[in-house]
Formats: C-alpha cells, sequence, structure tokens
C-alpha cells in the first residue's frame, strides 16, 4: 500500500465514524439500474457503507426499462411534462418491471458484494398507502400547451409505515424497495420513486437522503459542467426554484430534496451514479460530490466539520 492510499484511508475514516449506524437512503434512477457495470459498481460501494456499519435503504424506479417493455408489447408509452401515464397496461408493465427484473437485479448485485437484501414493495407489510391522483391541469413545458390530464393509476402518498424497513435494518437486511403502493382496498399505484424516497427518508428520520442520478448535481449554468453547487441551504435552493435558476428535470428532484430535509432528514443529496464512486466520495470526503441541501443550522455543522 503506497503513501496516497494510506492517506485516502486516514481521511475516511473520521467520516466512517460519524456514519456509522447512519440510515442512507438511497434512490438509484433506472438508467443506472439498467447499465451492469454501474450496477455493480454501486452495489460494492453500498456494501462498503453497509460493512462499515451504515444502514442502506434502497429505492428503484425502472422509468427506461418501462418504456422499453411497453414499446416491445407494441404499447407507446404516454408521458406529459415529463410524468408518465399510468393505463392499464403500463401497470402491469410497472408491476413487471419495477417489482421483478429490476428490483432482482439489484438484490443479486448487492447479494454479489456479501450483502443480505430483502426485495419488496410498498405495497409489502403495509408500508405505502397511497390514493388514485385525481385529473390534473398539466402545462407541458415544451409547447406551453396546458390540459387536463388523468394519469389512470398513478398515485399519491397517502400514508407511510416503514416498521417493516426497520425490522429489517435492524437484523441486518437491505431493503430494495420498488416504487409502487396500494389503497386500503387493495388497488395497485405506481408512484413517483423519487417522491417514494424522500417519504421513507422522512418517516425514518434517516440521516441522508441520496438521489441518484445521470446528472452531476445542481448547476448554475447546464452549458458548463464546472459551475456545480456544492451545498446549499433549503432556503437558498427555494429561491432558486422562484427565479427560475433551475430548470427542467432537475426541478422536481431539488424540491423533493427541501420537502425531505424539511421533514427532519439532516442531509439531501443530488449524485451523478454514473461517476465512479459517487457515493463513496461524497460520504467519506470533505468535499464530496455533486449537490447537497441541509437546513440553516445542519450547514453550520457541515462547515465546522
Amino acid at each position: 500500500m503506497n503513501t496516497n492510499q494510506i492517506a485516502t484511508l486516514l481521511q475516511a475514516l473520521p467520516y466512517m465514524r460519524r456514519h456509522k449506524g447512519a440510515t442512507l437512503v438511497i434512490k438509484c434512477g433506472g438508467e443506472i439500474a439498467r447499465d451492469p457495470a454501474v450496477l455493480e459498481q454501486l452495489a460494492g460501494d453500498i456494501a462498503l457503507c453497509a460493512h462499515v456499519g451504515m444502514r442502506p435503504v434502497v429505492v428503484h424506479g425502472g422509468g427506461p426499462q418501462a418504456t422499453e417493455l411497453s414499446r416491445k408489447l407494441g404499447h407507446e408509452p404516454r408521458i406529459v411534462a415529463g410524468r408518465r401515464v399510468t393505463d392499464d397496461a403500463t401497470l402491469e408493465v410497472a408491476k413487471m418491471v419495477f417489482n421483478g427484473k429490476i428490483n432482482i437485479d439489484i438484490a443479486s448485485a448487492l447479494r454479489r458484494h456479501g450483502l443480505s437484501p430483502v426485495g419488496l414493495s410498498g405495497v409489502d407489510g403495509d408500508l405505502i398507502e397511497a390514493t388514485r391522483r385525481p385529473i390534473t391541469e398539466m402545462r407541458d413545458p415544451k409547447t406551453g400547451v396546458t390540459e387536463k390530464v388523468d394519469f389512470g393509476h398513478v398515485g399519491d402518498i397517502v400514508r407511510i409505515n416503514t416498521h417493516v424497513l426497520q425490522t429489517l435494518l435492524d437484523h441486518n437486511y437491505v431493503p430494495v424497495l420498488a416504487s409502487l403502493g396500494a389503497d386500503r382496498s387493495g388497488k395497485i399505484y405506481n408512484i413517483n420513486a423519487d417522491t417514494v424516497a424522500s417519504g421513507i427518508a422522512v418517516d425514518m428520520k434517516a440521516d441522508k437522503l441520496i438521489l441518484l442520478t445521470s446528472a452531476p448535481g445542481l448547476l448554475r449554468d447546464v452549458e458548463d459542467p464546472t459551475s456545480l453547487i456544492g451545498h446549499l441551504t433549503a432556503h437558498a435552493a427555494d429561491e432558486l426554484l422562484k427565479t427560475r435558476g433551475v430548470v427542467g428535470g432537475m426541478v422536481p428532484k431539488l424540491t423533493t430534496l427541501i420537502a425531505a430535509v424539511r421533514g427532519g432528514v439532516a442531509r439531501g443529496h443530488i449524485l451523478n451514479g454514473n461517476a465512479p464512486h459517487s457515493l463513496l466520495v461524497e460520504l467519506f470526503t470533505k468535499d464530496g460530490t455533486g449537490t447537497m441541501v441541509t437546513t440553516r443550522d445542519e450547514e453550520r455543522v457541515y462547515l465546522e466539520e
């Protein structure tokens, strides 16, 4: 082992001590789960976190895979303002893809790295109670056209009960959760995975909510990858949204982190899940990678570290 490797380990040691016992809710996007090499690396990073005493919960979506399977079955998905309309056929695809292939692929990768994953969805263990989303007026940002949209079997969260997740963590299992929920009558709904991850993190009083995406984080200039905003408070993030300093798919992600932080999650992160070991760099180095959102009090703690 050379001097640089020793220095890296020494730099990581205080963060390992600080994060021991911490609950991490890690949302893995479908675009990350579909690449076997990226998924394998992520599984190794999550395993390292677990082996040094952290408590990871993995939440996943699967939009790209659902779109691909729908088209193979001759059904063209309908997306309105970035949101998937879930008709009867799309719901069947979501059940097959989310709680089937993707869930098993992630669990299998974690198992190869010495963990004991348990695949489930929000339908299991009375975890997520949802209700059908009402007809909603939506404006397409590309065309400017506003229309009333029936999203079909898309659910809004009514209640979250993470007892089953806490029980699994207490017995050294790693929950891998597909973003489906059900109402009291058992009707199944497709729920946005970022929203599920945020709700889970708040209910569990998680130390961190981490959204893994294909973007580097929040940029001041979307054309300039060096303009990354490393950290900001929920208040500052609100101001960016009000002044339209954030656009596109980053808007709902930032909104998700703001809600989680204000709901009691200590720190929220947006990371590039395709970048090598971005999760470990964020957790075990001072500068980290991606964008972190905190309360003002937690920002002071961060600056003093």
